[in-house]
């Protein structure tokens, strides 16, 4: 549990460790040393209360996915189209200061329900994908993101199904043939979790046949519902004895032990990366996740500095990257650390005993530089409306990182 204290200054300035190696010794660029020089950049977008498309820095995104659609009455339809129509259409609008951004439609997200029903017969399969069709066509849209939570697992009280594995592989065909019928090329991506568990219900080597991306939730990885303080979004491969003597390490020794992870180590992105390509999942077809909000905990210990310790519960569920830099960053009583291991930050405030998980600037760049590195496709995010509006914000470090 080796940690080290950073200044903020580095947090809004710097970045750590992304660099590639400096040994240039063979004459090679930097950039003929890396397996991926151009790394997607996808950006999740749920339109804010304050909607100025113009605004957004589309120059720094390769694809921004609306969110969200969801299946109603069997198809794919926005819950108020009056509303969120125009919105989309603005949005496409911003393609005239990138041509080469794709806009997309996410359909579904956490509690989202109807998928299973949608997908339990060619007959309802086929109905949605002609709804999906339309949609694409009358919003001149790039291409879609399948963010059904989950297939064959029930997430929030959704409907799941033994059958939804070929269910999904199906739909996931049928939209793919849908989108080929285009004359021009349509991206299909789907939203995939960041534990094990997921892809027991899964047939990824036939669902990437037809899916471009695979967009793995690498965060949410000690979830809004954890009594135990931990890393919610890490790249690194912490392993079990990294957490020796910990409330958090006795925790996942009891999941593991009754059976409810599939291994006894921390989740990390790193971890089921390496899991997915040993899979079989080609690299660049992997786009990993960051995060753009945290999770704070109250009534934390000053053990560890409050990592991997028995809370009194969560203070605040989710708070967006841009209320923490306001709020957080700048407060004294905030201490910022860096986890080695994890490669991620935290902060604690000894004070009023609140631990934070989140992604800042330093390893949101360690992310994407770490794609480029290991030849995956990118790095998306959830999502870009919860990002700063100041200079130095966790999009400028990711093309920053990117554009090295």
């Amino acid at each position: 549990m080796k940690t080290a204290v950073f200044p903020i200054f580095l947090i809004l300035t710097g970045i750590l460790g992304c660099s590639t190696p400096t040994d240039n010794s063979s004459g090679e660029s930097k950039e003929s040393q890396l397996l991926t020089p151009e790394p997607v950049i996808m950006a999740y977008y749920v339109a804010e209360r304050d909607y100025q498309p113009e605004k957004i820095p589309v120059e720094k995104l390769t694809h921004i996915i609306y969110s969200f659609t969801n299946v109603i009455d069997g198809e794919m339809k926005f819950r108020n189209e009056e509303v969120a129509g125009p919105k989309i259409e603005a949005l496409v609008k911003q393609k005239e200061r990138n041509p080469d951004l794709k806009v997309m439609i996410a359909c579904g997200g956490w509690g989202a329900d109807g998928f299973s029903d949608m997908a339990l017969t060619e007959e309802s399969r086929a109905k949605f994908i002609k709804s999906a069709s339309e949609f694409i066509t009358k919003y001149k849209l790039d291409g879609m993101d399948m963010d059904w939570e989950y297939p064959g697992i029930s997430g929030a009280g959704t409907m799941a199904r033994p059958e939804d594995t070929e269910n999904f592989t199906a739909l996931m065909k049928g939209l793919r043939e849908m989108l080929d019928e285009f004359d021009s090329p349509k991206v299909l991506t789907f939203a995939s979790a960041g534990w094990k568990r997921y892809y027991d219900y899964v047939d990824m080597d036939e669902v990437m046949k037809y899916a471009d991306y695979t967009n793995v939730m690498t965060y949410d990885q000690v979830s809004g519902v954890s009594i135990y303080t931990g890393h919610h979004t890490p790249l690194g491969d912490v392993k079990n004895a990294d957490t020796e003597g910990t409330p958090f390490q006795a925790h996942l020794d009891s999941l593991y032990a009754n059976g409810e992870n599939l291994d006894s180590d921390p989740r990390s992105s790193e971890k089921i990366v390496d899991f997915l390509i040993k899979e079989g999942v080609d690299p660049k077809q992997i786009v990993i996740g960051g995060a753009f909000y945290g999770r704070v905990w109250k009534g934390v210990p000053p053990v560890n500095n409050g990592l991997y310790q028995l809370s009194s519960g969560l203070h605040i569920g989710w708070m967006a990257y841009h209320q923490i830099r306001a709020k957080y960053e700048q407060d004294s009583n905030f201490t910022r650390y860096w986890d080695e291991k994890a490669e991620a930050p935290y902060m604690y405030n000894a004070s009023d005993s609140l631990f934070v998980s989140y992604d800042d600037t330093v390893s949101v760049a360690l992310k994407t530089r770490h794609t480029m590195e290991k030849g995956l496709g990118g790095i998306m995010f959830w999502e870009l409306g919860n990002d700063t509006k100041e200079e130095g914000s966790l999009l400028d470090a990711i093309y920053k990182a990117a554009k090295e």
